[in-house]
């Protein structure tokens, strides 16, 4: 299962990429990640060994400062994640603004509060937040690929059929505007950390 935490920095991350090394640097990482492991670098972030493994081959033990500063510029890991309650600070502003932005919507924000405390099926969640099926869907599919959503777990069906469950990535959301900045702090699930192949390899 994909973590959704590395899901949810992964667009973030490889923009954060090319800023700090560049066009020409990026595309030759996600040459040899095609040659090694047959997939770019959006991929091989959410599978961050691969990735880590390339920087590596590239920039040895600078490979460390270079992860941690790409990592840096999206979320701040503040001390209070050491003291496990699991806060962050998206950095990033167009990843806080795709926080903001489904919370604005009333459908997307009841989404996501439906899937905070237990894992459910789609239908189970449109049915709790008494959204139409259609639009409904649509917009559990935009939180799954932003990664605010992540697959857990599964249901059998009256005819035996596996169905995915879903859950937030995260417990609790606080939002500030501070000087023109959106300011989103992320209270993170224990899973989403423990879970995070960037968090295994990147140690703060």
């Amino acid at each position: 299962m994909q973590n959704s935490l590395d899901n949810l920095l992964a667009p973030s991350l490889r923009k954060s990429i090319e800023i700090n090394l560049g066009k020409t640097t990026l595309n030759k990482i996600e040459q040899r990640l095609m040659e090694r492991h047959g997939m770019g670098v959006v991929q091989a972030i959410k599978d961050f060994y691969k990735l880590d493994s390339v920087l590596r081959e590239f920039f040895g033990a600078g490979a460390d400062g270079i992860e941690s500063k790409f990592v840096g510029n999206i979320i701040n890991l503040d001390q209070s994640i050491k003291s496990s309650d699991n806060w962050v600070v998206i950095q990033d502003q167009s990843l806080a603004k795709i926080f903001l932005e489904s919370f604005a919507d009333d459908d997307k924000k009841a989404i996501l509060e439906a899937g905070m405390d237990e894992p459910l099926i789609i239908s189970d969640i449109l049915n709790n937040c008494k959204i139409p099926q259609t639009s409904g869907y649509r917009k559990i599919h935009y939180l799954i690929d932003n990664g605010l959503l992540i697959s857990n777990g599964y249901a059998v069906s009256s005819d035996g059929k596996k169905i995915q469950k879903y859950q937030t990535v995260f417990n609790n959301v606080k939002m500030d505007i501070e000087r023109k900045n959106i300011v989103v702090k992320v209270q993170l699930k224990m899973s989403s950390l423990s879970e995070s192949t960037i968090l295994q390899i990147i140690q703060y």
